[in-house]
């Protein structure tokens, strides 16, 4: 099922932080309107107000007002080249994709991950943590420099079975002096939707959200050496 493309929330929000400025605006201006008014009925005639210090207070409104009506507009711009994108990324849906991050769904006992050693390491372990941050499984890692697959089955380190969820791999590696080896790791899996979400456009992900900068490939596309 295709999640609906969305970018409401985010409109909404900025909707309300540009009515929120234009009305204090309009506030603040009529509150000034009023003073200068009294200033200009209560004038001593000996000693007339400075003209050119309130058409610079004038000038200064007009150009706060300017400014709000240029944010608003760039915000309408952006909301609008977000929601293409998202559109844009719909054929997407049902596919499996690979992107950049850590963190991949579990889903009929399969989670997929990729990570790439940079070099070689004499030393090197995985580890699978929960969306609590709770460690679920640890095991051994290739050491060779290269790119590898690995497929976790859902299998704990305890025996059990750990349930359908978000979660996220860590890659601890050390070379031969001693040094951390820093892995990329990359995720794949099926995108279930897409939509806006804080003004990104963005894949959902077996529940993971998947700024589409993130993306890589889709799997038909993609190919991994181990």
């Amino acid at each position: 099922m295709t999640t609906p493309v969305s970018s409401s929330a985010a409109s909404q929000a900025a909707s309300a932080a540009t009515s929120s400025g234009v009305a204090s605006l309009n506030t603040d201006f009529n509150t000034f309107l009023t003073l200068l008014t009294t200033q200009l009925q209560n004038q001593d005639p000996l000693s007339p107000l400075d003209t050119n210090q309130f058409t610079q207070q004038l000038v200064s409104f007009s150009e706060v007002e300017q400014q709000i009506n240029t944010n608003t507009n760039l915000q309408s711009l952006i909301a609008m080249q977000n929601t293409s994108q998202a559109l844009s990324a719909l054929p997407l849906v049902g596919q499996t994709i690979n992107y950049s991050g850590a963190t991949a769904p579990l889903a009929n006992g399969k989670a997929s991950f990729t990570y790439t050693l940079p070099t070689t390491a004499i030393g090197a372990t995985l580890t699978v943590k929960d969306s609590n941050g709770a460690t679920v499984f640890s095991g051994s890692a290739q050491t060779a420099a290269g790119t590898y697959t690995f497929n976790w089955d859902g299998k704990t380190s305890s025996g059990g079975t750990a349930p359908n969820g978000d979660y996220t791999l860590s890659v601890a590696a050390v070379d031969a002096s001693g040094n951390t080896i820093t892995p990329t790791i990359t995720a794949s899996g099926k995108v279930d939707g897409v939509s806006v979400v804080n003004n990104v456009a963005t894949f959902n992900v077996g529940g993971v959200p998947v700024p589409m900068t993130s993306f890589i490939s889709s799997q038909t596309s993609s190919s991994t050496s181990n």
